[in-house]
């Protein structure tokens, strides 16, 4: 399983994209924190923004997908993405996300 984020200026923003992503099935969860305040460098100029944060959780398999996805939908023109791999996960959790995260049904095959 993989955890990523990126941040945007408005609420709005950040639910769009949290629901857009689970909705595709690209992320079985996402989450939205904030407002946290970001410092960072723009365009010369030393920032302080208050942001909204998004947590994505989701399998390999779709990690491509929702990259692009992000960056397609994303308000920012450099948007924060950054992806970890989860070293541990919860057996349960991992089965929930399985199943929560695949654009076709699970389909489990029959013995002969």
């Amino acid at each position: 399983m993989f955890v990523a984020w990126t941040t945007t200026e408005h609420r709005a923003d950040a639910d769009r994209l949290a629901r857009g992503a689970v909705e595709a099935r690209l992320a079985a969860c996402a989450q939205v924190e904030g407002p946290v305040t970001s410092h960072y460098h723009w365009e010369g100029k030393m920032t302080q923004t208050e942001e909204f944060r998004v947590c994505f959780k989701y399998l390999p398999g779709n990690a491509s997908s929702l990259s692009a996805w992000i960056h397609r939908h994303h308000p920012y023109a450099v948007p924060e993405w950054i992806e970890v791999s989860a070293e541990n996960v919860g057996e349960k959790y991992l089965s929930w996300a399985i199943a929560n995260s695949t654009s076709l049904p699970f389909q489990q095959t029959k013995s002969p």
